[in-house]
């Protein structure tokens, strides 16, 4: 069974990487794709195996149909997956006025106290990357199989003593969302194959490089959620120094990243 999954969820994800080939990455998964897929394995680089590993590890297929409610920053937010699409949305109560932001298919809608709001490009821009931007993090690495994903692997290390393979991830402009120019790197443990470390470097508002370390790494019913402890390194470092960096306690705590009151919903789509 659990090879079995490991074969849907690589599935899965290479019919995402051909998308401009096959069109769709929500094709139906037969015997024969099974068949064709265990025959390509062989053929995907070592960064599509890492990360589709990775995948597996924090969930596998079960982000596809996910349905889950949590707190980040005092906003309620729920994320939903289905076979044509997702649906994000956040809620916050500020004195008498009820905020909530959805998207749907990409499709953003600001409501307050109920009420549709006519917002700029500017604020549905706004407003859009915030709530992705979220999601993202608190779903890793379910992204990561997106088309858009570009996956190179750099190396072989070590963090206090345990192993890592490092996989860098940009993405393409087209499907790469707002912040397409960002560049990441995972530290995926060798043995678990779970990400355990991973800096960015964004270009937004001057731009950064951050760093951060999972922490209270729990599975709710499947899916693995993970807290990081966010740190800040000095404009333009490399995000391959950020380890010995972070060894040395040469890096600044800025913040933590806790996904809080995680619960499962029923599906209603």
């Amino acid at each position: 069974m659990k090879k079995l999954r490991q074969l849907l969820c690589i599935s899965i994800l290479i019919l995402s990487a051909c998308n401009e080939k096959k069109g769709s990455s929500n094709e139906v998964i037969t015997s024969d794709t099974i068949h064709e897929i265990e025959n390509q394995k062989e053929q995907l680089s070592k960064a599509d195996q890492i990360i589709y590993e990775t995948i597996e590890a924090h969930g596998g297929l079960l982000f596809d149909v996910a349905n889950y409610s949590f707190t980040f920053r005092d906003k309620q937010y729920h994320f939903m997956n289905y076979s044509d699409g997702y649906t994000y949305s956040s809620q916050i109560k500020k004195k008498d006025t009820v905020i909530k932001d959805i998207i749907t298919n990409g499709e953003f809608e600001r409501y307050k106290n109920g009420i549709l709001q006519n917002n700029t490009e500017e604020e549905i821009k706004k407003y859009t990357g915030a709530l992705n931007s979220v999601i993202y993090f608190a779903t890793l690495p379910h992204k990561l199989k997106d088309s858009s994903v570009k996956k190179k692997y750099i190396e072989e290390t070590k963090i206090k003593g345990k192993e890592y393979d490092v996989i860098e991830i940009t993405f393409n402009e087209d499907g790469g969302g707002q912040d397409y120019d960002d560049e990441f790197h995972y530290w995926i443990n060798k043995n678990t194959k779970k990400i355990d470390y991973l800096a960015y470097n964004y270009q937004v508002n001057n731009g950064g490089v951050r760093f951060r370390v999972a922490y209270n790494s729990r599975e709710i019913d499947g899916i693995t959620f993970q807290d990081y402890v966010n740190y800040e390194a000095q404009l333009n470092t490399p995000l391959k120094d950020l380890p010995k960096l972070y060894e040395n306690g040469e890096l600044k705590e800025i913040s933590k990243i806790e996904t809080e009151n995680i619960s499962k919903n029923t599906n209603t789509k």
